[in-house]
């Protein structure tokens, strides 16, 4: 089996298990989740040095989830790395439970910012970058927000800050799946050209058109390791609610939870397109 399919089976499995997570709690964000998996697999399994033994230990990568709601995402790929039991799934949005809808840091180890408000988690990410600069540590740091985040002030503070201080150890990825909450972002509020955007505060950037292609998102983080004195973003062209043909591309899945049919059919399909 090719290292491309070992990863394909981890994306299908991380999506199985977003799925049932959002469907037994009876809410949670599957749209985002789904459309960003290449990405959080790609990273987790092809770029950040974590592992079990250096989940609480600032002497890593770290990753940061600029769009908190997301969640399903962040705990189906620590579920994958081994890092929590998979059991402990069925306990997301409970009381009491870890797994809160937008990851808190102070909950579960191997969660490196509690996000949730947008726009936050990039600035965070610049902070940590700009740490590990200023320190003259070898670390890298990864962050992912979604391309209706990118209609905050916040993000662009960040951008700009991140420019100035040439954070070359730094890598964000933008989910450009086109939808949110409330429908198109070109209808909302329109962010782009993003790419364009984060070119004119400084940032080097990759556009990818297909940002579920696993090997186009490793290729993207390899060639970011090669850019020097400036941040690294990818606007990554996704698909929302990918790998679940009723939910994909449409806005209605933001923030909706299947029903127990509806989990049933998505996972039949997910399990034929391993």
């Amino acid at each position: 089996m090719s290292k491309i399919d070992v990863l394909k089976g981890h994306a299908t499995n991380i999506r199985k298990n977003i799925v049932k997570m959002v469907t037994e709690a009876k809410s949670g964000h599957p749209g985002g989740s789904l459309s960003s998996v290449e990405i959080a697999t790609a990273i987790y399994f092809t770029q950040m040095n974590i592992d079990e033994n250096n989940l609480t230990s600032n002497q890593r990568d770290r990753f940061v989830l600029s769009k908190g709601h997301a969640s399903p995402l962040l705990y189906a790929v620590l579920a994958e790395k081994g890092f929590l039991e998979e059991t402990e799934l069925a306990t997301f949005r409970k009381l009491n439970s870890r797994l809160q809808g937008h990851p808190s840091m102070r909950k579960l180890p191997g969660v490196d910012m509690s996000t949730g408000s947008l726009g936050q988690g990039i600035s965070t990410a610049v902070g940590m970058a700009l740490s590990n600069k200023y320190h003259k540590l070898p670390y890298r740091v990864y962050t992912l927000l979604g391309d209706g985040e990118c209609q905050e002030g916040e993000v662009w503070e960040a951008a700009m800050a991140a420019a100035h201080y040439k954070l070359d150890n730094l890598l964000a990825f933008v989910d450009n799946n086109g939808l949110q909450i409330d429908g198109k972002i070109s209808d909302v509020m329109n962010p782009s050209p993003i790419d364009e955007k984060f070119k004119a505060f400084g940032w080097n950037v990759i556009t990818l058109e297909d940002g579920n292609d696993l090997a186009s998102v490793i290729e993207a983080c390899e060639e970011a390791k090669t850019v020097k004195g400036k941040p690294t973003v990818v606007v990554a062209k996704t698909v929302k609610g990918k790998g679940v043909s009723f939910m994909e591309n449409q806005a209605g899945w933001h923030g909706v939870a299947p029903s127990a049919q509806q989990c049933q059919d998505a996972l039949k399909e997910l399990e034929g397109n391993k």
